[in-house]
C-alpha cells in the first residue's frame, strides 16, 4: 500500500529561535519518498516554518488519515504554555507569552496519531528544549501513544546567542541518502552514533511514552518501538478501509460496553471507546452521530471534575463543535447546538470566537425553522 510521509520543521523567526529546523528539509527532500517512507510508493508533504497552529493540524489530520504506512519527520523546539504548562511545538510566530495560541500543541499530533492501527505509524524527532521544557521532560517523558514507534532526541537549548543545527536529523537525512532504509532501531542507532561519535543511549519505553534518559551527547534519546497488533483496533482500522463502518462500530460498541460493565461509564477505558465510536461516526459521514459522542464525552470529563483546559477536555469540545459545523439536517443541528453552545461557554477553547460563531449558526437555523 502507498505510504505517506510528513515532513515538518518548525522553529521561531527571530530572537527566540533555539534550532534552525528548516535547514534539514533539503536534505530530507532529495531522498527518495519511497525510502523515506519504507514502501514501494508514496506521497510527501513538507511544512517548513509555518505559521498557523490550526494549518498544520489540518495538515497533521489528512496525513493521519491515509490508510497506509504513515513517517512523520518532526525537528523544532519546544515550549511550555504558562498557563497549563504543557509542551508545544514552536512555530514562526511563537514567543514565550504567545505560546497558546502560536504554537502546536503536543496533545493535538498525539490525539490525530491514536486511532490509526497498530504497525503502520512511525515518528521520527529531532527536537531542541528551552530551558523550562527540559526540566519538565527530565521528569515527564513526551507521551506519544501506544501505536507509535518513535525514534529521534530531545536536546537542551543550546548556548546563548547560538542556533543549533538539528544534527540527529541531518544524520537520518544523509543515511537515508544512499537510497537504502535500514530497518528503524539500526537507522536510530546509526544516527545516534554519527551524532555522539559512536554512543548508543537509546533508553527503553513503556506504553504510550516515550522512553527518556539523559545523554552526554544527544540529549533525552527517545525509542519506543511499536507493540504487536493484539488489540481490536487494527480490526477496526481495517474495516473502515474496507468501507465497512457498520461492523467496525459493531466491534467497538461490543468493548464500550464490556468495559462499562467492568469500570463504569465515566472511566478512562470507557471514554476511550466512546471517542473511538466517534472518530468511527465521523469516518462513517454521520456528523451529527459523532457530534453527540463527542458532546457526551466532554459532558462526562467535566462532571468527573476534569479541567475545562484539560486537552481531553477542549479536544472533545473542539471536535463536536467541526462535527456539528457538517450536519446537513437541520434538525438535528438545532438539536445539539444549544448543548454545544452551553459547552462552548465552559469551555472556549483556542480558537478564538468560537462560542459566537455557534450562537451565530444557532440563530440562522432558528431563523430557518
Amino acid at each position: 500500500m502507498p505510504g505517506t510521509v510528513l515532513l515538518l520543521a518548525a522553529s521561531p523567526v527571530g530572537r527566540g529561535r533555539l534550532v534552525d529546523a528548516a535547514s534539514v528539509l533539503p536534505v530530507l527532500a532529495a531522498v527518495e519518498p519511497a525510502v523515506l517512507s519504507g514502501t514501494d510508493t508514496a506521497s510527501v508533504v513538507e511544512l517548513a516554518d509555518p505559521v498557523e497552529p490550526q494549518a498544520v493540524l489540518t495538515r497533521l489530520r489528512a496525513a493521519a488519515a491515509s490508510p497506509g504506512p504513515l513517517t512523520v519527520f518532526v525537528t523544532g523546539q519546544l515550549q511550555l504554555d504558562r498557563r497549563q504548562r504543557l509542551p508545544h511545538l514552536a512555530l514562526a510566530r511563537t514567543t514565550p507569552a504567545t505560546v497558546r495560541y502560536t504554537a502546536l500543541p503536543w496533545h493535538w499530533l498525539r490525539e490525530e496519531l491514536r486511532l490509526r492501527p497498530d504497525g503502520t505509524t512511525t515518528l521520527v524527532a529531532d527536537l531542541y528544549a528551552d530551558e523550562e521544557s527540559w526540566r519538565q521532560l527530565r521528569e515527564r517523558p513526551l507521551a506519544v501513544g501506544r501505536t507509535v514507534a518513535v525514534y529521534g532526541r530531545v536536546a537542551p537549548p543550546p548556548s546563548r546567542r547560538t542556533v543549533a543545527v538539528p544534527a540527529y536529523m541531518k544524520a537520518v537525512a544523509t543515511i537515508l541518502r544512499s537510497g537504502h532504509r535500514p530497518p528503524l532501531e539500526r537507522l536510530h542507532e546509526q544516527a545516534l552514533a554519527r551524532l555522539a561519535g559512536g554512543a548508543d543511549g537509546a533508553g527503553a519505553a513503556g506504553a504510550g511514552a516515550v522512553g527518556a534518559r539523559a545523554q552526554d551527547g544527544p540529549g533525552i534519546v527517545l525509542a519506543a518501538r511499536r507493540p504487536a497488533a493484539a488489540d481490536p483496533h487494527a480490526a477496526i482500522a481495517a474495516w473502515v478501509e474496507s468501507g465497512r463502518h457498520g461492523d467496525a462500530d459493531a466491534l467497538a460498541a461490543r468493548w464500550e460496553q464490556a468495559v462499562v460493565r467492568a469500570y463504569g461509564a465515566a472511566s478512562e477505558d470507557a471514554l476511550h471507546w466512546t471517542e473511538v465510536r466517534a472518530d468511527l461516526a465521523m469516518f462513517a459521514g454521520d456528523a451529527a452521530r459523532s457530534c453527540r459522542a463527542w458532546l457526551t464525552v466532554a459532558a462526562t470529563r467535566l462532571a468527573m471534575g476534569q479541567n475545562a483546559e484539560a486537552p481531553a477536555v477542549e479536544a472533545a469540545v473542539d471536535r463536536a463543535h467541526h462535527q456539528w459545523g457538517r450536519i446537513r439536517d437541520a434538525a438535528q443541528a438545532r438539536e445539539l447546538g444549544p448543548v454545544l453552545a452551553e459547552l462552548r461557554g465552559r469551555v472556549p477553547g483556542r480558537r478564538r470566537g468560537a462560542l459566537d460563531d455557534v450562537r451565530r449558526q444557532l440563530r440562522q437555523l432558528q431563523a430557518q425553522s
